[in-house]
């Protein structure tokens, strides 16, 4: 055996679930790429905000970055998450939706100062 174990839905036992130690590595893996991503988004967000420091007379950019760093976010949070779910992996695709979501959270702050 590959460290899976048999689905326990009816008629169909050719297909298995993954293991509690797959789903947490998944997890682990995915949850440094999304900080890696968010970190970056957030830098973006940093330089824009230090930057409309030094041009005020101009509407400050920076919460219009911090608008589209949700949205990507939010679009990664729906298609990662939503996407591990449909494949049967449900911890690694509710742990990308909170983590992104929290992200989303962060960012939506940041873009209503």
């Amino acid at each position: 055996m590959n460290g899976a174990m048999e689905h326990p839905a009816i008629g169909d036992t050719k297909r298995t679930r993954p293991s509690i130690g797959q789903e947490a590595g998944l997890s682990l893996a995915l949850l440094l790429l999304d900080l890696m991503v968010a970190c970056w988004l957030f830098y973006g967000y940093g330089i824009t905000a230090w930057a409309d420091g030094y041009d005020t007379p101009n509407s400050p950019e920076a919460p219009r970055v911090a608008r589209q760093a949700a949205w990507v976010l939010a679009g990664g949070a729906v298609v990662t998450g939503t996407g591990l779910i449909a494949l049967r992996r449900p911890i690694a695709g509710t742990f990308q939706l909170l983590v992104l979501g929290t992200a989303v959270t962060f960012f939506a702050d940041l873009a209503s100062r």
